[in-house]
């Protein structure tokens, strides 16, 4: 047997990235699949696609607005009805509003929080009812190695250093129903969020990525996989006995300058 056979995972911002290799690495080993992303569109394209590369994989699209309530139980109902329950979730929806202190504005602190802090907060709010019904789930948060500062991400450096502090708490809170929140800490990720980054600095993605790889001990770039590893992993029985804690996936990058 697969390790997820029989579960039901749902991974919210997961028509591309991260998001999305961590839903495919799901399906591939058994889980039915909930993909959750604010457009529709998007997110139906994706199931179509994570069930194309993955034969015989459950998997279904759903609109979802994580900083909204009612989109939320609205989000969760449709799966639980869909595909008949919930056992683990992936909180990795985010955004980037980068600018320096003085630059920021209310909004784009706001924006980031709303989709990072408050939509977790929303998902694992609504999850934790079948969780505790069942005494049975998995939260994954996703973090980020900017929770220890970077410059130009005040807003997103302090709502992912939030998440940790979020996974703790539910951690003391839930652990005592069977669930475990854990979070993940990726470093750079090549995907085409941080392609993105490099075209608005006008550099070469390749010139972007070799850059970044220096930056760490291990002398590489992460992938979308490296991070689905880690949540696939925490999200398993076999990390039954781990909660609250938030496990860095960034190549030694969070360990300074003694590289």
């Amino acid at each position: 047997m697969a390790r997820f056979d029989g579960r039901i995972a749902v991974v919210t911002g997961a028509a591309r990235g991260i998001g999305f290799g961590t839903a495919t690495r799901f399906a591939e080993e058994g889980a039915a699949v909930a993909i959750l992303d604010l457009a529709v569109d998007a997110a139906s394209d994706a199931a179509a696609r994570l069930a194309e590369a993955v034969p015989g994989a459950r998997a279904i699209g759903v609109g979802a607005d994580v900083s909204d309530a009612a989109s939320v139980d609205a989000a969760v109902a449709r799966i639980v009805e869909e595909l008949g329950g919930i056992h683990i979730l992936v909180n990795n929806a985010g955004i980037t509003r980068d600018n320096l202190l003085f630059k920021l504005t209310e909004t784009d602190w706001d924006l980031v929080m709303d989709v990072h802090l408050k939509g977790a907060f929303l998902m694992t709010k609504a999850a934790q009812k079948h969780f505790v019904e069942q005494r049975y789930g998995k939260v994954v948060n996703l973090s980020s190695i900017s929770a220890l500062g970077n410059r130009g991400q005040a807003n997103y450096s302090a709502a992912k250093m939030g998440i940790q502090g979020f996974t703790r708490t539910l951690g003391i809170e839930l652990g005592p129903f069977g669930i475990n929140a854990n979070a993940v800490a990726p470093g750079f990720i090549a995907t085409e969020m941080t392609d993105a980054t490099a075209a608005r600095l006008k550099m070469d993605v390749e010139e972007f990525r070799a850059l970044n790889a220096e930056r760490n001990p291990v002398r590489r770039v992460g992938f979308p996989a490296d991070i689905a590893a880690a949540v696939t992993f925490l999200a398993s029985d076999e990390a039954s006995y781990i909660t609250g804690q938030t496990l860095y996936v960034d190549g030694g990058s969070s360990l300074g300058s003694g590289m």
